[in-house]
């Protein structure tokens, strides 16, 4: 009885350590999305917005998103460079 209950303890040790290893590896290599929606969210993203209806009215946020955080970050580089302006000024 013992040996059966140590037998599926290491079973089941074994699997949640290749569970584990697997969860570990994947977590490690994970990529980003974003990289592939420049490449193929414009054209479709285009089309989306036209096409009306629920996934044109998602596209047009989802561009309106986007544009958004260009503004943002256009704005933010500014705000930086009037740091530095007013650090060198000394004020």
């Amino acid at each position: 009885m013992r040996r059966t209950t140590m037998r599926q303890g290491i079973g089941v040790g074994i699997v949640a350590a290749i569970f584990a290893a697997g969860f570990l590896c994947g977590s490690l290599t994970q990529r980003s999305a974003s990289a592939q929606l420049d490449q193929l969210g414009g054209e479709v993203m285009k089309k989306a917005v036209g096409s009306g209806g629920a996934l044109g009215g998602v596209a047009d946020l989802g561009t309106t998103i986007v544009d958004m955080e260009q503004h943002v970050s256009g704005l933010q580089k500014n705000l930086d460079a009037l740091k530095k302006v007013k650090a060198a000024l000394g004020g």
